[in-house]
């Protein structure tokens, strides 16, 4: 089961926010991350994990319907790396 942002503001309207202020709480958040990581900024969320942007460079790929050979363009792509303190919880340790 996937935690949803309606899940989020639901939580967070939880703590004692009214639904419009959780809204917007939830919604600037997510614009900050989105805005820091357009510029190509990390992320680190202290006890949590560090969102990167990495590029990638472009590189040969083949299509799986085709069989066909193609050159898949450079890009960047977000990765995700999870805290210590995140991956020992997770472990139950």
């Amino acid at each position: 089961m996937a935690l949803t942002k309606s899940d989020i503001v639901e939580k967070v309207h939880m703590l004692g926010f009214t639904k419009k202020e959780a809204v917007d709480l939830v919604e600037s958040l997510l614009e900050i991350i989105k805005s820091t990581l357009e510029k190509g900024d990390d992320v680190l969320v202290s006890g949590f994990g560090k969102f990167c942007v990495k590029n990638k460079a472009q590189r040969r790929g083949r299509n799986p319907a085709t069989g066909d050979d193609l050159m898949l363009r450079a890009r960047k792509v977000v990765t995700f790396k999870c805290s210590g303190k995140l991956r020992n919880k997770i472990n139950n340790q």
